[in-house]
């Protein structure tokens, strides 16, 4: 696999068949193995630049007239692209650190929250590996926090003192819908572990996957939590 930056078999096939970017085919081989996006899906796409997992999730979402919406939330301004897309799909310039739940969910489909929800964020790599691998699970958690209800999360046996300081002071249920599914990018690392721990009671299945597109000089790892248990109220 080449390095970072320079063109390879998914640069190459991303530019042939219209993807944005390579990373699509991340989320093509998530979405083959798991089919977490079915017709009709709510799905979430947070760090949603430069677009590439909005194309294959309206792409998955099947004919038009099947229904379902791809809402994107990223820090950049993300246009949604042409190809693979359609109406259904729509994009929020906003910090997901800072943005109230409230807010999201009014994005959803009759403000019931959503079926899916990829996170797909990733720190500025420093090179620093503590430093980012701390950066990542602190985005990882926001994205649990925002799926799954704070009782959920404080009824788990895994201890949270250190991975918290990032989730906001908000009680309304999460945005994940029961029996729904959640992807989380991490980087690899003992705290990565932890946060396994964290979600593996709230969902049905919790595993961990590096899709063949990651390059071979990145620590990044997908964990693929199925089935949304219900979620524990206040």
């Amino acid at each position: 696999m080449s390095g970072a930056g320079v063109p390879d078999f998914f640069y190459r096939e991303a530019q042939r068949l219209g993807y944005v970017a390579r990373s699509a085919f991340k989320l093509l081989q998530i979405q083959k193995q798991h089919k977490l996006i079915t017709p009709g899906s709510s799905v979430l796409d947070l760090g949603c630049a430069p677009g590439a997992w909005l194309q294959v999730a309206c792409q998955s979402l099947g004919p038009l007239a099947k229904g379902g919406v791809v809402v994107g939330i990223d820090i950049k301004k993300v246009k949604v692209p042409q190809l693979y897309c359609d109406s259904r799909a729509q994009t929020v310039c906003a910090d997901v650190m800072k943005l109230p739940r409230n807010r999201i969910r009014a994005l959803s489909p009759q403000q019931k929250g959503f079926s899916v929800i990829f996170s797909d964020m990733c720190p500025p790599v420093s090179g620093i590996t503590t430093k980012d691998s701390a950066l990542s699970v602190e985005l990882g958690m926001r994205a649990l926090d925002i799926a799954v209800s704070r009782a959920s999360l404080e009824q788990t046996e895994a201890n949270l003192d250190g991975l918290v300081s990032c989730l906001d002071d908000e009680n309304d249920s999460g945005l994940l819908q029961k029996g729904g599914h959640l992807v989380i990018k991490l980087l690899e690392s003992e705290d990565g572990q932890e946060f396994r721990r964290i979600c593996k009671p709230l969902f049905r299945k919790a595993s961990w996957l590096r899709p063949k597109a990651t390059r071979s000089s990145s620590r990044e790892i997908y964990l693929i939590c199925q089935g949304l248990q219900s979620q524990a109220k206040k």
